[in-house]
């Protein structure tokens, strides 16, 4: 049997097939907040990272934000998110994420953050503060939390609680053969652990994503659906990786839109209750419906 967790990764870099092809965003609600998010320098997910269904997401008022600046202490071979010592914590953020929500009027906001091991907390404080101020700034609004694993600590883990989210997600990202070379820093295990005590603490929706094309088997991700189901995870998504750079993890497969397809049915099956399963899914993806 081979256990080696990057066997199946291949070196070769591959071309987009046709089905990984983006229009660029257009419509007068997309251009409206693109001119705010200029004019005012907001810092959203969708533009910095270049999100292929930007135009969408903006359209039906969805945007995703992240906190806690922008290195990471951790080095996950998939990620685009820069390495490092993270500059000091800056306690006016959870008011200028507020105040970027109001102006773009978001009716769903999602916030993320790089992973904070520097901190004593994980920077679990300042996404309970970011979570407050959004509120009070924005009343009528529904919140996602797409969080780290705070390496799995309980305390940590309650403040995202105590502050009711409409959906708190953490994203186990690959199968668990795969985890030691994607996830460098994380642990399979800890991902599903994290997930399993947010829904036995009273969390309402729960909610996870996977990857492929990293050189999983169909098998290996079935495998991982049914794991995520036994912890209680609600909604899942499933998205294509693609490689943000030559120095990161290279793409092994591009899957089709059959294969997510069938991977869709057998999570349906499964009895999540929402599945999101196409090439260009990324985590936030019509994530204003992952509340019903």
């Amino acid at each position: 049997m081979n256990t080696d967790t990057t066997s199946n990764i291949l070196p070769e870099r591959q071309a987009k097939p046709k089905w990984l092809r983006v229009k660029l965003p257009t419509g007068k609600k997309y251009t409206e907040l693109r001119g705010l998010v200029d004019k005012y320098k907001l810092n959203t997910i969708c533009t910095s990272g270049s999100c292929p269904n930007m135009g969408e997401c903006w359209g039906e008022g969805t945007a995703t934000f992240m906190i806690l600046g922008n290195i990471c202490t951790r080095s996950c071979g998939f990620c685009g998110v820069k390495t490092g010592r993270p500059e000091t914590v800056d306690w006016d953020e959870p008011e200028k994420v507020a105040r970027s929500i109001k102006l773009m009027k978001i009716k769903h906001a999602v916030l993320t953050s790089v992973d904070r091991d520097d901190l004593k907390d994980m920077g679990s404080i300042m996404w309970a503060e970011t979570v407050k101020a959004v509120r009070r700034m924005n009343p009528e609004i529904t919140l996602e939390t797409l969080i780290p694993d705070f390496q799995g600590v309980e305390r940590h883990l309650d403040r995202i609680i105590d502050v009711a989210p409409e959906v708190v997600s953490h994203n186990i990202e690959t199968v668990k053969r795969l985890t030691r070379a994607v996830r460098i820093q994380a642990k399979y295990e800890k991902s599903l652990g994290v997930l399993k005590y947010l829904k036995s603490q009273g969390q309402r929706r729960t909610k996870s994503g996977i990857m492929l094309g990293l050189g999983e088997t169909k098998a290996e991700v079935i495998e991982t659906l049914h794991d995520l189901k036994a912890h209680n995870v609600d909604v899942v998504t499933i998205g294509q990786y693609l490689q943000p750079s030559k120095k990161h993890l290279p793409v092994n497969k591009f899957y089709n839109p059959e294969e997510f397809k069938e991977f869709e049915d057998i999570g349906l099956e499964l009895g999540f209750r929402h599945v999101e399963s196409s090439a260009l899914v990324r985590s936030s993806y019509r994530a204003q419906k992952h509340i019903l």
